[in-house]
């Protein structure tokens, strides 16, 4: 991804309120604000243009943060009927102030943002399928073009639901593995810009300690990652399907350990040296 610079401007001052983001050298513009700004949102003239738009939130049932992607020809218009739907808390939209995105473009955006949102896995996407469209080769070239640039703004505006958990342009770049051993069983991970990255085929304790009673949080992570299929019994001991991420070295430990664990000095190096200690350096 190529450097970028990114002008953000705060109507009210207020970062958590609405805001406007733009990059340099770039037709395209974002305009985000929580849900108790709707009406100041929506009151943008930016709103009355096409593009496309993320609701994000929080699912009632199950505490998942949550997306709904959608595309319109006049933004203002379509998020209104979305109001009954209670997950979202925040709207992030995007158009093009040279106003050159038919309806065709918003449609190609919207399939592809809601195949990278699945992809990620960050967040349970909640349109079914995204609608998608045709495009000849050179408009297909500049979508792709607009859709990079959504994908460096929209980290900046708090949304993270495309950031792969191994990005692309870092997948062949090599990197210090880690290891956290517990009673046998080894789990090997990296330090990535959001926590840690646990592998596909890492292992973790079956049973949860004594001490993960006293955090309720313990025991919920781990059932939720059993009931997603991201940690499945084999044998007497549990293993990761596939690779994940969580926010810092010590929650990984956590349910690596069956309970309570400090990160900064269970995950070491190949050398045997900690996370606390590399940082002591």
């Amino acid at each position: 991804m190529s450097s970028a610079t990114i002008k953000i401007f705060l109507p009210h001052g207020d970062p958590k309120r609405l805001r406007t983001a733009e990059l340099s050298n770039w037709t395209g513009k974002a305009v985000a604000g929580p849900r108790s700004e709707f009406e100041n949102v929506l009151g943008r003239e930016e709103s009355t243009s096409s593009g496309v738009y993320f609701l994000t939130g929080t699912e009632p049932d199950s505490g998942k943060p949550s997306v709904y992607i959608g595309e319109a020809e006049c933004i203002k218009d379509r998020v209104k009927s979305h109001l009954e739907k209670d997950f979202w808390n925040q709207i992030v939209f995007f158009i093009s102030k040279d106003e050159n995105l038919t309806k065709a473009h918003i449609r190609y955006l919207e399939g592809q943002l809601i195949e990278l949102a699945k992809k990620a896995g960050r967040a349970v996407v909640k349109n079914g399928q995204g609608s998608g469209a045709r495009l000849p080769e050179s408009d297909r070239e500049d979508m792709e073009v607009f859709l990079g640039k959504m994908q460096q703004l929209l980290p900046a505006l708090g949304v993270e639901v495309l950031v792969p958990a191994t990005p692309k342009n870092e997948k062949d770049q090599p990197r210090e593995l880690l290891t956290c051993e517990i009673k046998g069983l080894k789990a090997m991970g990296y330090l990535t810009p959001n926590g840690i990255v646990v592998l596909k085929e890492s292992q973790a304790v079956l049973g949860e300690r004594d001490s993960a009673h006293k955090y309720p949080w313990v025991i919920s992570l781990r059932e939720r990652l059993k009931e997603e299929g991201t940690l499945k019994e084999k044998g007497n001991f549990l293993e990761f399907t596939k690779d994940s991420e969580f926010p810092s070295p010590s929650t990984a430990a956590t349910v690596i350990h069956g309970g309570t664990a400090n990160g900064l000095t269970v995950w070491k190096t190949k050398s045997g040296k900690s996370l606390k200690d590399l940082e002591a350096v």
